[in-house]
């Protein structure tokens, strides 16, 4: 007999393994400044050993969540469950038109009350793979810094704490640019600043914030232009096709665009879709070590170009 239909058989708790979550809290919401900016929930995870832990989680995730869950046990007929099946909680619905830290801010109650009855459910139900691995902590979660849980502590005041470091002029904010096919470090009368980078309080390690670079390109019969374009997320991290495309249209200012990203060949790709981007990203990985970039750099780069100009593809087998 399997485990979880041991558990379910017998209802016992006791048996569930102490790596369980039990309960959850949001203690807090943050907001991020990706391809695109959002909130994220703050959850204080509990497990049936004890432990106490804290992961970051977009409401998206909750919703992708909810969704895989009744796909595998929502019976057909609400008013009929089997064994397999169960009722579960209902999860907020999205909110498309408004402020989006009041929609962070009031989703809380009702998402604390969903986890309280999601994590209140037989059992049996805890053992879910999927179940597990979002109240999971990942790695990133456990190098982030949370900067209040105002639900979880009451508020006291800050101390600000000074570390004195020798400065590294390579690691300070500099311009580069290419001339005349070398690269190099510009001279400050000839740099105009475009956007001020974020303020020291809100970064380094003892701010919380890490920022990388993505470099990008709009083509169009006149030239191209370059922008490098900083967001607050993991290099590693797989952005969706939307995402990429709505940060494109606001970096360039044109709506009607199209995203690319160049294969080892030196070819235009179309992104079309989210697998579109895993591919990219893939043989990005693949051309590591082959071309130099900064530490903080994305290793693949966005080419923009008109959506109706097909003249930029190489038709040729």
């Amino acid at each position: 007999m399997s485990l979880p239909q041991q558990i379910r058989d017998e209802s016992d708790f006791d048996q569930l393994p102490h790596n369980i979550p039990v309960s959850a809290t949001i203690a807090d919401i943050e907001e991020k400044k990706g391809f695109i900016d959002y909130y994220r929930f703050v959850v204080e995870v509990k497990t049936k050993g004890g432990g106490k832990y804290l992961i970051y989680r977009r409401y998206r995730e909750f919703f992708n969540l909810h969704q895989i869950l009744e796909s595998k046990y929502s019976p057909e007929d609400p008013d009929r469950s089997s064994p397999n099946t169960c009722i579960l909680p209902p999860l907020p619905g999205k909110i498309y038109i408004g402020n989006k830290r009041e929609i962070a801010e009031s989703r809380i109650p009702e998402l604390n009350t969903y986890i309280k009855r999601l994590l209140g459910l037989p059992t049996w139900i805890l053992l879910d793979e999927t179940l597990r691995m979002f109240f999971y902590q990942t790695e990133q979660d456990s190098q982030h810094e949370p900067r209040a849980l105002r639900r979880l502590r009451p508020q006291t005041r800050k101390v600000k704490t000074v570390i004195t470091q020798k400065k590294d002029i390579f690691s300070s904010p500099r311009a580069e640019g290419t001339v005349n096919n070398q690269t190099g470090i510009f001279p400050e009368s000839f740099v105009k600043i475009i956007k001020p980078l974020p303020d020291s309080d809100s970064e380094g390690e003892n701010g919380g914030h890490t920022y990388s670079c993505l470099r990008c390109f709009l083509l169009t019969p006149s030239g191209i232009e370059t922008r490098d374009v900083c967001v607050q997320e993991d290099l590693n991290i797989q952005p969706t096709y939307k995402d990429l495309l709505f940060r494109m249209r606001n970096v360039f200012k044109v709506d009607d665009i199209a995203v690319n990203y160049r294969d080892p060949e030196g070819d235009l790709i179309r992104i079309l879709d989210d697998e579109d981007v895993q591919l990219m990203l893939k043989e990005a990985r693949g051309q590591q070590g082959k071309v130099n970039r900064p530490v903080n750099q994305f290793p693949w780069e966005l080419q923009v170009t008109m959506s109706s100009d097909f003249s930029v593809y190489n038709t040729e087998p």
